[in-house]
């Protein structure tokens, strides 16, 4: 699991303090500073539910940077960006390329949430070493802080689950051996079969099928060749 500090800059509303700590318990983040927030009240508590113990120990600072100082790597999130080469602080990189980024990352990590009028101030974001963005519609760009810290940790906590292993490449290429085998058992018209075998190849090429399902797949179609030979005796 990712050592990441969730960092949340002058909140304004205490309802989203609140509701980040919930979704903070829900995908296995502890660590909560907050940098001059707004009172916290019952609805920071009420909305948190069982994350009122993340709000309990979130360490309280003045600055942004006495939240981010000790963390070897600082990530920021923002609704605006430039696709130009001028801004470089932002430029993004999706949460999905972030939590990619961070598989397997070893120190501490910040990642910092801005204000809900005005994000985080350009000098913030020129501290931070990338800028995450949560692609939405253009004439609704900006996401609630909640629930933009609750889709970055998501992508994050994904990276820390277990996949089962995929088929490799000779696998695969075995599955779409007995495929065209298949076909030609079945007496497929011939026209179509270039056509078909790519279009099954390319299925499973979406799919990403794990061992476990070649093996299942590589069993129908071994029993179903037997089954046609054994009609033709």
């Amino acid at each position: 699991m990712l050592d990441a500090r969730i960092v949340l800059v002058e909140p304004k509303f205490e309802g989203n303090v609140g509701a980040v700590a919930r979704s903070m318990t829900n995908f296995g983040f502890s660590e909560l500073y907050l940098v001059n927030p707004c009172e916290i009240g019952d609805d920071a508590w009420r909305r948190a539910k069982h994350g009122s113990h993340i709000l309990e120990s979130a360490v309280i600072v003045d600055t942004f940077e006495e939240a981010v100082e000790d963390c070897f790597f600082i990530a920021g999130s923002s609704g605006k960006i430039t696709m130009g080469d001028k801004n470089y602080a932002r430029v993004p990189i999706s949460a999905e390329g972030f939590a990619d980024k961070m598989d397997g990352y070893g120190e501490k990590v910040a990642v910092a949430f801005g204000r809900e009028d005005y994000g985080l101030y350009q000098e913030e974001l020129e501290r931070c070493d990338v800028l995450v963005h949560i692609p939405a519609e253009r004439s609704h760009p900006t996401l609630n802080i909640s629930h933009a810290a609750a889709i970055v940790m998501y992508e994050l906590h994904g990276k820390g689950l277990k996949r089962p292993a995929p088929a490799d490449q000779s696998e695969k290429e075995r599955m779409f051996g007995f495929f065209d085998e298949l076909l030609a058992e079945i007496d497929y018209p011939e026209h179509r079969r270039e056509i078909t075998s790519l279009m099954f190849r390319r299925m499973m090429g979406r799919s990403v099928p794990t061992k476990w399902e070649y093996n299942t797949i590589m069993g129908v179609f071994k029993d179903a060749s037997k089954l046609i030979r054994g009609k033709d005796h």
